[in-house]
């Protein structure tokens, strides 16, 4: 028996203390004041590496002291340091420094792409003159995040000393990685030992000295993503309430949105969002695809760009590795394959290929979003070239997702993939209520609605394009939701609802979760049964005052701080709050009272972190003045979290376009809450529609 502390085996590093900024596909994450300490996941990532890791700043004579750290837009950080102890006539501070840490895209002619631009303004208000040195510390170790997120480091690279800065060089003798930090003006002296450029300063009354350091890299040449270069297609949007939360929580995503935004690189035409920064900043399918269909309402471009993108990587064949079938839509694109120690109490290490198919909903919500996007204005001759892969997602739906009861299912074949193949992809994520975990093959709740949703929208666009096959997709879904209907409803001493999911026996897995949300509006269940749901989703069990818990307070296997049991995702709550409007609007008892109940939570978690939202959070109950309680490990940005707030507003106005019929209808939300709501930057096809709300009464505002 030892006296000190178990040696910890490594663990994914936390993120809820540290500023993350975004420029897809490089992204920063920082320490107070803007440092980078080399420890942890700290540093400035570039496809998939971290081509920064170390960057700390001291001035001889004084100890620094942050005391503000703040985001600009969503590539920049902006910190404050005080020099304490120099200059200093009594307890104000006298001199500080003002550091910014930008994230760009500019080629330097040379081979090099410029990605980082650290900025540091020395400055003075003492009444005396200041002599200190600047000391810049730096350093590199070209980790693959996958490295990172396991909670290992391989340690810095050596430097050596350039003219005006720093060099790395990554492992292997042809085309290795180069880091190049550069700095103006030169620095006095380059310590490549210990990676380190000074500068003496000499500072009169009043005055600022100014440095800069660019950090430039080689491209990979092996990158699966581009950048957007600045140009957007994602639209404007303004939004003016009496609940001022509303229009904040929307300019500070719409900000990181477009921070997040990628292109293709086999066609940079076509846009798409990476689904969030730091472990996510690829296309994955059911995150990409999630974000554009809320984004609809700005235009369907992003929508189009992602379709696009993911039916050129459409399955063709069968491969258990990668758990390709044909006809199926992706979960992730790297641009190596990605492996990760086993995490939570699982057993099975993940060992992921590059490209990996391992999802069970990302096809029926591709059907899903080519049917929405269609009804929102997308060019009929762009959703015409895309009626093939339509064909073969169907396709895939009936002849490789089904099992033999007849519905969608998973099970990973490779003994090294996701054990969990729905948006809930935890190894612990589906339990029985009294906590015991269900087994795979694993047929979901939400994605047998995805699944009837997704054939009665394939049939609809059959018919309109004069294809054959329709009637044979309605009756398809039918038999599906007759189906469910027969083997999904359950009971417990609060009445019927959906199980989560049936396991591999095919017994019901008894937990209330917030699977169930994501029926409404597929159109699986009837009346009375969303009747039930939104009930269910507008409980204390499942309403935390912060949003919609994954988990029902009420199962044995909760907690607020699990990733799937009992925390509150913002995407799942909006994703809620959606299905209920359209029940609401279809006058379903309680709907709009549980979605005003979800909306108002989701803006107070909104304000509690400062209007840039997570990916979760716990589900902790919301306390009068409280603040809700980050999820120590969640990325922040994340794309649907970010286009959470544009559905919001989307639920709120009730829009319901028909474009290719040139009708566009509005059933707003029910109840006085978010009047006075005006809505600039909506859209139908080319047209833009601006809006007011006020009294369940919409009026279009003149251009």
């Amino acid at each position: 028996m030892t006296d000190g502390p178990a040696e910890t085996p490594a663990q994914q590093p936390y993120l809820h203390d540290l500023q993350t900024t975004v420029r897809a596909p490089v992204f920063g994450l920082s320490g107070t004041g803007g440092a980078l300490s080399g420890r942890g996941v700290t540093g400035v990532f570039a496809d998939d590496r971290r081509v920064l890791s170390v960057s700390d700043l001291t001035l001889s004579g004084a100890r620094l002291t942050p005391i503000a750290t703040e985001l600009d837009g969503a590539d920049t950080t902006h910190s404050v340091l005080v020099a304490r102890g120099l200059g200093e006539d009594g307890a104000d501070p006298a001199v500080w420094i003002e550091r910014r840490r930008v994230l760009v895209s500019e080629d330097r002619g040379d081979g090099l792409q410029t990605l980082v631009r650290e900025t540091i303004e020395i400055r003075s208000a003492s009444r005396r003159s200041v002599q200190t040195t600047l000391t810049v510390t730096l350093g590199c170790d070209l980790a693959e995040i996958s490295v990172v997120k396991s909670g290992h480091s391989p340690g810095l690279l050596p430097a050596e000393a350039v003219d005006g800065g720093l060099r790395w060089t990554g492992p292997g003798s042809q085309s290795p990685d180069v880091v190049l930090a550069t700095a103006l003006p030169a620095p006095a002296d380059v310590d490549s030992e210990n990676g380190r450029l000074r500068w003496p300063v000499d500072l009169a009354p009043g005055e600022v000295a100014r440095f800069a350091i660019d950090v430039s890299v080689t491209p990979t040449g092996t990158s699966v993503v581009l950048g957007t270069d600045g140009a957007s297609v994602i639209g404007d949007l303004h939004v003016d309430s009496g609940d001022i939360r509303v229009g904040r929580f929307v300019e500070r995503s719409m900000a990181d949105l477009r921070g997040l935004e990628l292109r293709d690189p086999t066609a940079p035409e076509d846009h798409f969002l990476g689904a969030g920064a730091p472990w996510f900043l690829t296309l994955f399918g059911r995150d990409s695809l999630i974000a554009a269909r809320m984004l609809l309402p700005l235009g369907t471009e992003l929508a189009a760009g992602t379709l696009r993108t993911l039916a050129r990587r459409q399955g063709t064949k069968t491969d258990p590795e990668t758990a390709e079938q044909p006809g199926k839509i992706l979960h992730e694109i790297r641009r190596a394959p990605s492996g990760h120690d086993a995490f939570g109490g699982s057993d099975r290490p993940l060992l992921l290929p590059s490209t990996y198919y391992g999802t069970v909903d990302a096809t029926p919500l591709w059907i899903m979003l080519l049917h929405d996007a269609w009804r929102w204005g997308m060019p009929a001759d762009e959703v015409e070239k895309l009626l093939d892969p339509l064909g073969a997602a169907l396709a895939w739906m009936r002849d490789h997702g089904m099992d033999d009861a007849g519905f969608l299912s998973y099970v990973d074949e490779s003994g090294h993939g996701l054990a969990n193949q729905g948006w809930k992809d935890s190894h612990d994520s589906i339990q029985f209520v009294d906590g015991r975990i269900a087994t795979a093959p694993l047929a979901l709740s939400e994605v047998q609605g995805y699944a009837y949703e997704a054939a009665m929208s394939g049939a609809a666009l059959l018919d309109a394009f004069g294809r054959p096959g329709a009637d044979e997709w309605r009756a398809w879904a039918t038999q599906l939701a007759a189906r469910f209907r027969a083997r999904f409803w359950i009971s417990d001493a609060d009445g019927p609802f959906p199980a989560v999911a049936l396991d591999r026996d095919g017994k019901p897995v008894d937990t209330v979760a917030s699977n169930m949300g994501h029926l409404l509006g597929t159109g699986i269940l009837n009346r009375e049964e969303s009747a039930l749901v939104a009930a269910r989703l507008g409980s204390a069990s499942m309403s935390s005052g912060y949003g919609l818990r994954t988990m029902a307070t009420s199962a044995g296997g909760y907690s607020p701080l699990s990733y799937h049991g009992g925390s509150v995702w913002t995407h799942d709550t909006a994703v809620a709050v959606q299905g209920l409007a359209r029940a609401a609007a279809e006058g379903v008892p309680g709907a709009a009272e549980a979605a005003g109940t979800l909306i108002d939570g989701l803006l107070e978690a909104a304000a509690g972190f400062e209007y840039r939202m997570p990916e979760l959070y716990a589900g902790s109950p919301a306390r009068p003045g409280g603040r809700p309680t980050p999820y120590p490990a969640s990325c922040r940005p994340q794309a649907w979290a970010a286009a959470a707030s544009v559905a919001v507003v989307s639920a709120l106005v009730g829009m319901r376009p028909d474009a290719p019929a040139d009708i566009v209808a509005f059933e707003p939300l029910p109840g006085d809450a978010w009047d006075a709501l005006t809505v600039r930057g909506f859209r139908v096809g080319t047209d833009a529609l601006d809006m007011r709300v006020d009294a369940g009464d919409v009026r279009i505002l003149d251009a």
